[in-house]
């Protein structure tokens, strides 16, 4: 169900009913409160970046790939 199809449903409910689906939104946003993205950027943490000057990071891919051919090889 799309947003728009909810929003119409909605409208077609009686007074009482909107109320409760209102009172039901405040509850569920407060409930997940704590759940919700801060804000921050990732990049902004102090932590980003540190190895990016590594020669051996310019691909990580490859550099990943290279550490587990080296440990997991069979």
């Amino acid at each position: 169900m799309t947003s728009e199809e909810i929003i119409k449903e909605m409208a077609a409910l009686p007074v009482e009913a909107r109320r409760e689906i209102e009172d039901f939104v405040a509850f569920l946003r407060e409930r997940y409160a704590d759940r919700q993205p801060s804000g921050k950027k990732f990049d902004s943490e102090g932590f980003f970046g540190i190895w990016s000057d590594r020669d051996e990071m310019k691909d990580s891919t490859a550099w990943v790939r290279s550490v587990r051919e080296k440990h997991w090889a069979n």
